[in-house]
């Protein structure tokens, strides 16, 4: 599952807002709650393979984003539709109006946020580095990874974020990584890290820290690599109704520790999240 990926691009956007056969109400001033409320359903856009804010096991999507997303419903008065997505088509399939929500770890860009109505941070999307275990007395931090295969997902803050380490590396030490792997899914990119294909993996830290709890003392974790970053619930730019909503349900959830004991179970500890957008 920067915090997490790369911002699509506009004309990708734009033409999947050209997209026919709109569901529900096409108003001016965007999906109104009573809209949702009507349908009995609000349609939640995932991407089922980022652990653990969504992902499949025994058949069945489970993960931080479900729980939490099923809490919201729940206050709403409606129930969850989950629609797994291709990551790189998430954006142009809420224009297109599949969905209406994207809930995913969508972390905050500049980029994004001309394109979607993001709602206050729920949770955490700082990046860290997974390495071999048997690589932490050497790899430390970034200054480490100079001629290093890194291994990044396409269309992820990954991508953003190697390419501003390798910069600096060439600036300062007059090399970069040794290779940079691109990855469509995050899976292969532990299993090339154990096998000993890349040596370090970039990814948002709380998804980093689950994949290390469950190795089995295979791999290590390397923090501060990057500023920090959260992640928000997206919708489309007009549907202000629904952001509103959003922001007053996470913060209630705050208030009443819901969202951190959400977060304590799949994650192992709680978020500092703040009240407000960052200011990019």
């Amino acid at each position: 599952m920067v915090n997490r990926r790369q911002a699509l691009t506009t004309m990708g956007i734009a033409a999947a807002a050209l997209v026919a056969g709109v569901p529900r109400c096409a108003r001016a001033g965007g999906l109104a709650l009573q809209d949702i409320k009507g349908a009995g359903k609000l349609r939640i856009g995932v991407e089922a393979s980022y652990v653990p804010f969504t992902f499949r096991k025994d058949g069945k999507i489970i993960g931080y984003d479900i729980d939490l997303a099923d809490v919201i419903c729940e206050d709403l008065g409606v129930k969850p539709e989950i629609i797994d997505t291709a990551w790189t088509g998430v954006i142009p399939s809420l224009y297109a109006k599949k969905f209406d929500m994207i809930m995913t770890s969508l972390s905050y860009t500049a980029e994004r946020m001309q394109k979607v109505g993001y709602s206050i941070p729920y949770a955490e999307a700082s990046q860290a580095m997974l390495i071999r275990a048997s690589d932490a007395g050497t790899i430390k931090s970034i200054d480490d990874l100079v001629g290093k295969v890194v291994a990044t997902k396409l269309g992820t803050p990954s991508e953003l974020v190697a390419k501003k380490i390798e910069a600096d590396l060439k600036a300062r030490k007059g090399a970069g990584f040794g290779e940079v792997k691109v990855f469509n899914d995050d899976p292969p990119r532990y299993i090339s890290l154990s096998q000993g294909k890349v040596d370090a993996v970039f990814n948002t830290l709380p998804t980093l820290a689950i994949v290390m709890k469950d190795s089995g003392g295979k791999f290590a974790l390397v923090r501060g690599i990057g500023a920090d970053n959260w992640a928000g619930l997206a919708v489309r730019k007009e549907d202000t109704d629904l952001v509103e909503f959003l922001n007053a349900e996470i913060r209630k959830l705050k208030s009443n520790e819901v969202i951190y004991k959400l977060q304590e179970k799949w994650f192992g500890f709680r978020m500092n999240l703040p009240d407000t957008l960052p200011k990019l």
